[in-house]
């Protein structure tokens, strides 16, 4: 008997016709993270889980000098620098620790997946051991600074890690742990310097980082498919209460500020009454950002989004330009 001839392997020629897609990396939702690479790429990710990019919020740091007339104080101003490169390696080490702690919930995320350690760019062991040497020579430097300085940077650091681990849980504390750190910023910035802090400087920056927060938040909330995996605390927040605190902590921060430009001990500083109209400047700035947060959903961060939206930093230079205008007189004190 002939034998039956043998049936065509049909599995093999569907898979030579139609063969498995390579993968690729791509930039939307359901991209197919790149995960392997050399040395450099990693640090680069390394570096890029520092926030580079946010360490512009350490500038608080530098207000206390800005607002004394003392930018033109080469002593002061190396003092009032380093304080600014240590609050930036202290906020690189957070940055990294919290991304190793909500790696889980970013992967959930459609921009923040893409996050070096979410997507698995940075090994956890490395992202871990870089974070503690940032720890130790960030308050390593503010021990050479006076004491009320490494004070302030240590509870800067003590702060972020109990937020990173716990706080930023709860609703409208978590914003406000994110303001106090602001605060300490501010202060930080004083005390390296020997320079007094006003209460109307503190004032404004608290409400300043609340009303920033705040939008944060709202447009978390509003983008949001999986809103307590990806933070939990937004299970909390509602559109209406952000807006009304939008609303209240915009307020409050634009009268503040308007108060100290009128203030009598304001102008006899600065010998100028015209202080106050940069407070139209800073209400455009915020209205600015208010837009921000409504008009852009896909942004990661409404807060890193106006860094680079035009008009926004036009309105922030023109402030600039015209503070230094009315509180210097083009000229040093």
């Amino acid at each position: 008997m002939a034998a039956p001839d043998p049936q065509p392997d049909r599995t093999a020629d569907s898979a030579r016709e139609n063969p498995p897609p390579t993968p690729r990396v791509e930039e939307g939702a359901s991209a197919v993270l790149r995960t392997a690479g050399p040395w450099h790429w990693r640090m680069l990710g390394l570096l890029k889980t520092m926030r580079p990019h946010q360490w512009v919020k350490n500038i608080f740091v530098l207000a206390p000098v800005a607002f004394a007339k003392e930018i033109f104080d080469p002593l002061l101003l190396y003092r009032a620098f380093s304080a600014f490169a240590i609050f930036c390696v202290l906020a690189g080490a957070v940055y990294t620790m919290n991304d190793l702690l909500d790696r889980e919930s970013d992967r959930l995320h459609p921009v923040k997946r893409r996050r070096p350690i979410a997507s698995g760019r940075v090994p956890l062991g490395l992202a871990k051991g870089f974070a503690v040497v940032m720890v130790i020579a960030a308050l390593g430097g503010a021990a050479y600074g006076p004491l009320s300085f490494l004070a302030v940077a240590a509870a800067y650091f003590g702060l972020n890690l109990a937020y990173s681990f716990k706080l930023k849980n709860v609703a409208y504390l978590d914003v406000s742990i994110i303001a106090a750190g602001f605060v300490l910023r501010v202060l930080g910035g004083g005390f390296a310097t020997h320079i007094h802090v006003s209460g109307y400087l503190l004032a404004c920056t608290a409400l300043l980082a609340l009303f920033l927060g705040f939008g944060k938040r709202r447009q978390e909330l509003a983008t949001a498919k999986k809103a307590g995996k990806q933070r939990a605390a937004l299970e909390s927040y509602s559109q209406r209460g952000l807006d009304v605190a939008l609303a209240a902590t915009g307020t409050l921060t634009v009268v503040s500020y308007l108060a100290y430009t009128l203030d009598p001990h304001t102008r006899a500083f600065f010998q100028s009454d015209w202080l106050w109209p940069s407070a139209v400047l800073v209400g455009a700035a915020m209205v600015r950002f208010l837009h921000l947060v409504r008009s852009r959903p896909k942004a990661e961060s409404p807060t890193q989004e106006m860094l680079t939206d035009g008009p926004f930093v036009g309105i922030v230079l023109v402030w600039g330009f015209l503070a230094v205008l009315i509180v210097y007189n083009l000229r040093p004190q």
